[in-house]
């Protein structure tokens, strides 16, 4: 296992025994919860692993920049690294708050913040 993936693994597994520590004060405070009750807790913090393990690996990804740029999807030209900057983009498993390059095509004057759009396709790469 890489040093990259390693760091990875530590830093989820902080994370996951948190909200698991959470569901053991919340299961001692909440002697007869009901199922939905039950439920809700677990589809909470479920929600919020899940955000945080998505976030994890786009930003152990976001830590190499690509070079050269990506090509721009309207007109195939490279695109040129602008700066970092911050986004919120809604994925699957919910919003997450990521600051990725910014990528600019000085001919179409359109910009691109990766992972873009190009996620949408099942088994495509985060570019």
């Amino acid at each position: 296992m890489s040093d990259k993936c390693s760091g990875l693994k530590s830093e989820l597994m902080t994370e996951a025994e948190g909200i698991i520590d959470e569901l053991v004060a919340w299961t001692a405070d909440t002697p007869t919860p009901n199922l939905t009750q039950i439920e809700d807790i677990v589809l909470k913090l479920r929600q919020r692993l899940s955000e945080r393990m998505a976030l994890a690996v786009i930003e152990a990804q976001a830590a190499v920049r690509p070079v050269p740029g990506p090509n721009c999807p309207t007109c195939g030209r490279e695109m040129h690294y602008k700066d970092r900057k911050a986004n919120t983009v809604e994925s699957r498993v919910g919003q997450l708050p990521l600051a990725r390059g910014y990528y600019y095509c000085e001919a179409c004057k359109s910009g691109l913040f990766p992972p873009g759009s190009t996620t949408g396709t099942v088994g495509q790469p985060l570019e």
